[in-house]
């Protein structure tokens, strides 16, 4: 998706790190070879939903690096994340490695939402 010449990328964490990992593999054919550049480099990328993956250490390699990559802008460019998550931060902290929780905990703000569930309402 483009805004005013902005790019963003909506992908819940298991379909992201799903991908990503399929598309390392080439298990499936992506018409765009910039696949994993683009979510590297988009200047928002909201990821939805982190925790309800099943973790493996391929995933959490690929977590990781597009963490730190847009953190460090080792990408050269201004890039800015969104983590949805049920998790509070020790959770991510346990569920995930040090390097990702602290990488969490140091450069994300963090905000918690409270209320009913909108889904559960009729």
């Amino acid at each position: 998706m483009h805004l005013k010449g902005k790019t963003v990328i909506y992908q819940t964490a298991p379909v992201l790190l799903d991908s990503v990992i399929d598309y390392k593999f080439n298990r499936q054919k992506y018409t765009d070879d910039n696949f994993y550049k683009s979510i590297l480099e988009c200047n928002l990328l909201i990821i939805d939903d982190l925790g309800t993956e099943t973790i493996n250490s391929m995933k959490l390699s690929e977590l990781f690096t597009i963490l730190n990559t847009r953190i460090l802008n080792l990408n050269n460019k201004i890039t800015k994340t969104i983590i949805s998550t049920n998790l509070n931060i020790n959770d991510i902290f346990k569920n995930y490695e040090e390097r990702i929780g602290s990488r969490i905990a140091r450069y994300y703000d963090i905000y918690y939402f409270f209320g009913d569930d909108l889904r559960l309402k009729k």
